[in-house]
């Protein structure tokens, strides 16, 4: 897709370059390519369905709502073959995937990290949780999830964060205490 509108803007600009003999060759070639670099990054922000939560509330559920955004933006029409697109022309055109980067995938890791580090900070997750490897497993999970089956359930997010981030342990009746109530407690 993006392949395509770089053809067909240097098609046009060639011919223009052809007609005029050669003087504004260079120059020509430089407005391709921010023309082109204007159409890719309206094509990534085409792929934002969903703005980012607000930054507020407890950690655990910032961090879902992260995900939930992702999983709502991934699986917007195409959205893995502008991914696909960009992976396969990083080589030609680094800055279209660079644009990418920065404007989708950096706030969202951002937010999701943050979240995370809260949680450890809170006592919610152990210490020694590396926020960086967490978000990658998580945001990871979406990508594996969907080539695996072409499918992401809308119960993603809820799923794979459990996996590290337990839902709040439930009180008891018999005790009052959270957790496991031990072998007394269910004797009652």
């Amino acid at each position: 897709m993006i392949d395509f509108a770089f053809e067909e803007i240097r098609q046009v600009f060639n011919r223009i370059e052809a007609d005029d003999a050669g003087r504004i060759g260079d120059e020509v070639r430089k407005r391709v390519d921010v023309v082109v670099i204007d159409v890719a990054v309206a094509v990534i922000d085409s792929l934002r369905v969903q703005s980012m939560p607000a930054q507020s509330g407890p950690p655990r559920s910032r961090a879902l709502a992260v995900l939930r955004n992702f999983r709502a933006n991934l699986l917007r029409r195409n959205s893995m073959a502008v991914v696909g697109t960009l992976l396969a022309e990083e080589h030609r055109h680094p800055e279209l995937l660079a644009a990418f980067r920065h404007r989708l995938v950096e706030p969202r890791r951002a937010a999701l990290r943050w979240a995370l580090a809260e949680g450890m900070r809170s006592g919610e997750l152990p210490d020694s949780a590396d926020p960086d490897v967490l978000a990658s497993m998580l945001i990871g999970s979406f990508y594996a999830r969907y080539i695996a089956t072409s499918d992401i359930p809308d119960d993603w997010a809820e799923r794979t964060l459990r996996q590290v981030w337990p839902d709040a342990p439930k009180r008891t009746a018999v005790t009052g205490h959270t957790g496991n109530a031990g072998p007394a407690a269910t004797a009652l």
